[in-house]
């Protein structure tokens, strides 16, 4: 049976070793070390071998195992034993695969650091400076390093903690407090304690990847202010790296490996406010996926990243790209809040997934400008329809996310067409940014404001209406004039068998004044209700009604049904409190619209029941319903209360069948 053969020097190389293991595939592992076998996992898919081979062993091998492919995942500087094991596949006929080291060497700081070729360039550079030196290019070639002036005294050498290494070192001169016998990795936090402790002037390095705790060597040196001095790689390399590895197995081998998908939420947007728990998920990642802003914010130097925020294509690039272990989700703020985890969670149901939280913009904006939110009603309007002027009218506190650049300035005119001047705004933009923007006033100071797309809002209404918890608001209170309304206890019951939910979009045919199309508004308040009247005097009503209740959601359609409904959306719910005999014609348009539409019908002439009675046999309708409703007021007569009957009402409901 052929054998997948890897040459591995490295931690990649480690790496696919496990990876081969985890899919139980043949494999042969050579190493340079009893050490790197002891990391190795013992399992019956693998050999595992660590004695030195010359060319001649290695071709041997290859025959023997009939190795497909060879993988060398030998070090970057091991050129002798990469060119071995080139020449050994080309005798031995099979394929070679160089395995790069992972590179997150780009370097956005290049001016502070020094790229020489070598030890020997690093070391003459090194003989014309003064301040103490951290060596961490190994023990091989320690004694270059003995040509800078005072080098007992000022280099100190970080090396392996292994008896003939430090022997070694000794042996050129290093030895006491400037040997330092330690194992890796080393975190950024230590290489920083030790330059600080050293008092070092340069750190010298190899460029050898995230694994080689490069990046870190830098970051410390950089934030001390020491000066990185870079040995370059030998040979630029070409290969794969360790992702596309596993790709090229995965589809040689028909593999699929579980993933580890982390939806990390970035926070508010500066990466001071990034949590450490998603720095850390971030920086193990091996694919980072999302908005391009985002990713170019959250991801690491080197990583590969795909640009994409669509759920469906996030969850396709992951489907066809096995090869990647672990993935993060970049979201902005918290997943938890108004993100798009909600429908990636619903795509990605049969894996692996983990939610990492972040800093949302409610939590931050709310702290800076010093208000408590957990009484605070919120919302979004991004790409949504959030009522803002009903949930100003009814809440103190409303906290909102605004999605255009006029979102600030709508609200104000709104706010103030519905007579709520004295609201409080607070206005943020560009939040964390070094172009952070928080604007306090009132609407009339933000009329004609023009902002980011993304900002936030707070309205503070001292003078807020609570939202009642249940409908059935008393007649007194509407503008009538001398329209008909339908009254308090019969629009209760139409209301209630309506049953409407809060995004829901309603039709009132026949509104009048406006009684039923608010008490509708108000209750489908992230919803639309269109109130459509044939009489100038009656939509001129609804319009008052509309600005005294603040139901912005309310659109007046002036005209007769059912020409007037022909371009409407469809509607969820339709109340009927006035056909003038065109019941049938409005019914089958209702339906037409939508099959499954919810319909109540207010009848006081018996023809008119008749009529609706009729439409109920002949139209496709289910779940009907036929209640008569007669209702007493009492009324003053002198010093004694006489109960006055009104006109008995019939309230028909059925819903839409689809048949």
């Amino acid at each position: 049976m052929c054998k997948v053969l890897v040459f591995a020097g490295t931690t990649e190389g480690r790496k696919i070793a496990e990876f081969l293991d985890s899919q139980s595939v043949p494999s042969h592992i050579c190493v340079a070390t009893e050490y790197g076998e002891e990391l190795l996992p013992k399992s019956g898919h693998m050999t595992v071998s660590h004695t030195r081979l010359t060319e001649e062993d290695m071709e041997a091998l290859m025959r023997e195992i009939q190795a497909d492919p060879v993988i060398d995942a030998t070090h970057p500087y091991a050129a002798e034993v990469t060119k071995n094991i080139r020449s050994a596949c080309e005798k031995a006929g099979c394929r070679y695969v160089r395995l790069l080291r992972g590179g997150r060497e780009g370097d956005t700081k290049k001016d502070r650091a020094v790229y020489v070729s070598s030890v020997d360039e690093a070391a003459e550079f090194l003989k014309g400076t003064k301040g103490n030196v951290l060596v961490t290019t190994g023990s091989k070639e320690i004694a270059k390093y003995t040509v800078i002036p005072g080098y007992r005294e000022r280099v100190y050498a970080r090396v392996l903690s292994l008896a003939d290494v430090a022997a070694q070192c000794a042996a050129h001169g290093f030895e006491g407090k400037n040997l330092i016998c330690m194992q890796g990795p080393f975190s950024k936090e230590m290489n920083r304690a030790m330059i600080e402790q050293l008092d070092c002037k340069y750190l010298i390095t190899k460029m050898s990847g995230a694994t080689g705790g490069y990046q870190e060597k830098l970051d410390a040196a950089w934030e001390t202010g020491c000066i990185p001095v870079v040995v370059g790689r030998p040979l630029l390399e070409e290969g794969i790296t360790l992702s596309q590895c596993r790709g090229m197995l995965c589809s040689q081998f028909s593999l699929h490996p579980s993933q580890e998908i982390s939806l990390v939420g970035i926070g508010v947007g500066s990466e001071d406010l990034m949590t450490s728990e998603a720095r850390k998920v971030l920086k193990e990642a091996e694919l980072v996926i999302g908005a391009r802003r985002m990713v170019e914010a959250a991801a690491f130097e080197g990583q590969d990243t795909c640009m994409e925020y669509d759920s469906d294509k996030i969850s396709r690039y992951i489907e066809t790209h096995p090869e990647y272990e672990k993935i993060a989700v970049v979201l902005s703020g918290d997943v938890g809040f108004y993100s798009g985890a909600r429908k990636l969670l619903e795509k990605l149901s049969g894996h692996n997934v983990r939610i990492v939280c972040g800093i949302s913009s409610l939590v931050y904006f709310m702290g800076k400008i010093g208000r408590s939110w957990d009484d605070a009603f919120i919302t979004s309007a991004h790409g949504r329809n959030a009522n803002l002027t009903a949930a100003v009218r009814t809440h103190e506190k409303v906290f909102a996310i605004l999605g255009s650049r006029d979102g600030v300035s709508l609200l104000a005119k709104k706010l103030l067409d519905y007579g709520m001047e004295q609201v409080r705004l607070f206005v943020g933009e560009q939040l964390s940014y070094e172009q952070e923007k928080i604007i306090a006033g009132y609407p009339k100071d933000f009329v004609s404001y023009t902002g980011d797309p993304l900002s936030v809002v707070y309205a503070e209404n001292k003078a807020f209406v609570p939202d009642p918890a249940t409908h059935g608001i008393r007649d007194e209170e509407f503008i009538r004039d001398k329209v008909p309304m339908t009254k308090e206890e019969v629009r209760t019951v139409s209301l209630a068998k309506l049953g409407l939910f809060k995004d829901s979009v309603c039709w009132d045919v026949g509104a009048g004044t406006g009684s039923v199309s608010v008490e509708m508004a108000l209750r489908a308040c992230e919803g639309r209700v269109y109130a459509i009247e044939k009489k100038s005097l009656a939509a001129e009503l609804l319009q008052k009604n509309k600005v005294k209740f603040a139901a912005d959601n309310l659109i007046v359609v002036e005209g007769e049904a059912p020409e007037a409904l022909e371009q409407l959306e469809a509607p969820t719910h339709a109340f009927i409190g006035g056909s003038s005999g065109n019941m049938k014609s409005i019914m089958e348009l209702l339906l037409c619209k939508n099959p499954r539409v919810r319909i109540v019908i207010n009848c006081i002439a018996m023809e008119s029941v008749a009529e609706a009675l009729r439409c109920l046999k002949e139209l496709p309708v289910t779940d009907t319903d036929v209640v008569q409703l007669s209702v007493g007021r009492a009324k003053k007569a002198g010093p004694y209360h006489m109960m006055m009957g009104e006109n008995p009402i019939t309230i028909i409901s059925c819903t839409g069948e689809i048949r």
